[in-house]
C-alpha cells in the first residue's frame, strides 16, 4: 500500500476522519453485541461435544472389554464343564484307585475353576453395570448439548442473517475511512480502541467531561478543540478528543449517523 500523502491534510480533517472511522466502529461494534455471548456459547458447546463424543468411544470401549471379559469366563466354564463330563465318563472305566482318584482331583479343578469364573463373571457384570449407567448419562448429556448447540446456533443465523448487509456495508466504509487516515494515527487509534472494553478512541465533550472516561476537561482546552489546530487527547485515559460540531465541517456522514 502506497503511504498516505500526510504533509498537506488539515488538521480539522484529520480529526473528522478519525472521527468517522470512530462512528464506523462504534456501529459496527453494536452488531456484535446483537450477537452477545452466542459465538462463544455455541463454540463452548461444540467444544463440549466434541470431549463428550471421546468420553463416550473410551466409554464404549471399557464396555466392550467387560463384555469380551465376561464371555471369555463363559466359554471356560462350558469347556470346564465339557471336561468333568469326560472325566466322570472316564471314571466308569478305571482299573484301580489310583486313576479314579487321579480324575476325581481334575474334576474338582474343573469344578474350582468354574467357581473362580463364575465370581469373575459376577465382578465384571457388575462393573459393566456401572460402566452402561455411565455411558448411558454421558449419552444423555451429549444429547442436551446437542439441543442446545442447535438452538442457539439457530438464533445466531438469525441475528447474523439480519445483521450481515449492514456489516459488510460498515466493513467496506471502514476499510474506506482508514484509507483517509495517516499509518501514525491509525495506530494509535487502534492501540487505545484496543485498550477498552467500550471501543471508543474518539470521543467527543459531554457535559464538559471526556465522553470516555467522564473526567472533566478545563474550559481552555474545549475552547482549543473548537479551533482545531491541534490533535488533544485526554491527559486521563489518552483518547483523543473532538468537539461535537467537527463532522459539521465535512458532511460526508449522514446526520442521523453522527449522533454519538
Amino acid at each position: 500500500m502506497a503511504k498516505k500523502k500526510q504533509s498537506n491534510i488539515p488538521i480539522d480533517e484529520k480529526l473528522r476522519n478519525l472521527y468517522q472511522l470512530q462512528i464506523i466502529d462504534s456501529k459496527m461494534d453494536e452488531l456484535q453485541k446483537l450477537k452477545g455471548e452466542l459465538p462463544m456459547e455455541v463454540r463452548d458447546l461444540e467444544d463440549d461435544i466434541v470431549g463428550l463424543n471421546t468420553r463416550l468411544d473410551k466409554l464404549t470401549g471399557e464396555t466392550k472389554e467387560f463384555e469380551q471379559t465376561i464371555a471369555k469366563y463363559q466359554n471356560q466354564i462350558k469347556d470346564s464343564e465339557a471336561l468333568i463330563e469326560k472325566y466322570e465318563r472316564q471314571q466308569d472305566n478305571v482299573k484301580n484307585n489310583r486313576e479314579f482318584d487321579a480324575l476325581m482331583r481334575e474334576t474338582e479343578l474343573q469344578k474350582l475353576d468354574i467357581q473362580l469364573a463364575n465370581k469373575r463373571i459376577r465382578e465384571a457384570k457388575q462393573l459393566l453395570s456401572n460402566k452402561e449407567l455411565t455411558l448411558d448419562a454421558a449419552k444423555k448429556r451429549k444429547e442436551e448439548k446437542e439441543s442446545d448447540v442447535a438452538v442457539k446456533r439457530e438464533e445466531l443465523k438469525k441475528i447474523i442473517t439480519k445483521t450481515e448487509k449492514e456489516e459488510k456495508t460498515l466493513e467496506r466504509k471502514a476499510t474506506r475511512a482508514r484509507k483517509k487516515i495517516e499509518d501514525r494515527l491509525l495506530k494509535a487509534y487502534d492501540r487505545v480502541r484496543g485498550a477498552y472494553r467500550n471501543g471508543l478512541s474518539v470521543v467527543t465533550i459531554q457535559r464538559n467531561a471526556c465522553g470516555g472516561c467522564y473526567n472533566e476537561i478545563p474550559p481552555q482546552i474545549q475552547l482549543e478543540l473548537t479551533q482545531r489546530k491541534r490533535i488533544i487527547v485526554c491527559e486521563h485515559c489518552g483518547r483523543i478528543l473532538v468537539d461535537d460540531l467537527i463532522l459539521d465541517v465535512g458532511k460526508e456522514v449522514p446526520a442521523e449517523e453522527n449522533k454519538a
